[in-house]
């Protein structure tokens, strides 16, 4: 809004000025204000979607410049990934891996990315690798179990489930025990309860496990309930502010969140007059 024109009472603008402002009112009245609204406004998710449409844009035109750098590619892939645009980002990351090779074995966005895609037994090889590049973190043999769940089966996945011998990060040890059979997911959220520790550390354990409690629900399709922890996940206010991995987790937290509310959507079923045909909310007769 300009407010050297707008602090002016109305009769002293000019009457251009009036037009614009009859448009919005009569909008108002006629019902299709909100369209006005919403074009004039738009709600945070919006505007982070159209700043990621724009990173996208700026680096293309970068990469055109400078093809061989792979750190480009690095972030035009993660902003591709937030957009939902999962095929692309793995086309980014395996170009980083292609420009510099010594990158694949640590390169966990590209076997979360692959999951996305389908590509369950690409992910499962690529966290076997970076296995190798890292024996102590969970977090890796939890999407290696997630990508042999969905590639293999569940029962198949938690007997091929890795070893770890070292301490971790918490909540990890806990949850890694979930993904065993060995814990409920009511007893890791108590242990962070009652654990002494700050609310800012209790907030980032929460963070983790409810979005992998919400991952493991998926695995054993309790959708419904899978759903409430995901979206806890995607509401917490430490990952999306906490450093580069969390918010990268917490994408995978709002993203699996939409798509699994986007399932769990009931179809609208209309009837088409004509013919008496039922007719889904996609306009296809059944």
């Amino acid at each position: 809004m300009n407010s050297s024109n707008s602090e002016r009472p109305i009769n002293e603008q000019s009457s251009g000025r009036l037009e614009p402002l009859i448009l919005l009112l009569l909008a108002g009245l006629f019902g299709f204000g909100q369209y006005v609204y919403a074009e004039a406004d738009p709600t945070p998710e919006e505007r982070d979607r159209r700043q990621l449409e724009e990173s996208v844009q700026s680096l293309t035109d970068k990469i055109a410049a400078s093809p061989k750098d792979d750190r480009l590619y690095s972030q035009r892939g993660d902003a591709l990934f937030f957009l939902g645009k999962f095929q692309q980002a793995v086309a980014d990351y395996d170009k980083m891996v292609e420009l510099k090779p010594q990158l694949d074995a640590s390169h966990w966005r590209r076997g979360i990315a692959y999951y996305y895609t389908g590509r369950y037994a690409d992910a499962a090889a690529q966290f076997d690798r970076y296995h190798s590049f890292d024996n102590v973190d969970r977090e890796n043999g939890i999407w290696r179990y997630l990508s042999q769940a969905m590639e293999q089966g569940r029962e198949e996945a938690q007997q091929e489930l890795l070893r770890y011998e070292k301490d971790d990060r918490e909540p990890f040890p806990d949850v890694y025990q979930l993904f065993a059979g060995k814990i409920t997911p009511q007893q890791i959220l108590t242990h962070i309860a009652d654990a002494e520790i700050s609310e800012t550390e209790r907030t980032k354990r929460e963070f983790y496990a409810h979005l992998y409690i919400g991952l493991h629900l998926v695995v054993l399709e309790d959708h419904e309930n899978a759903l409430i922890h995901l979206e806890k996940a995607s509401k917490n206010t430490w990952a999306p502010t906490a450093g580069y991995g969390p918010h990268y987790m917490w994408q995978v937290a709002r993203l699996h969140h939409q798509k699994l509310q986007d399932q769990l959507k009931p179809k609208t079923t209309m009837v088409d007059e004509d013919h008496g045909f039922p007719v889904t909310a996609c306009g296809c007769r059944f």
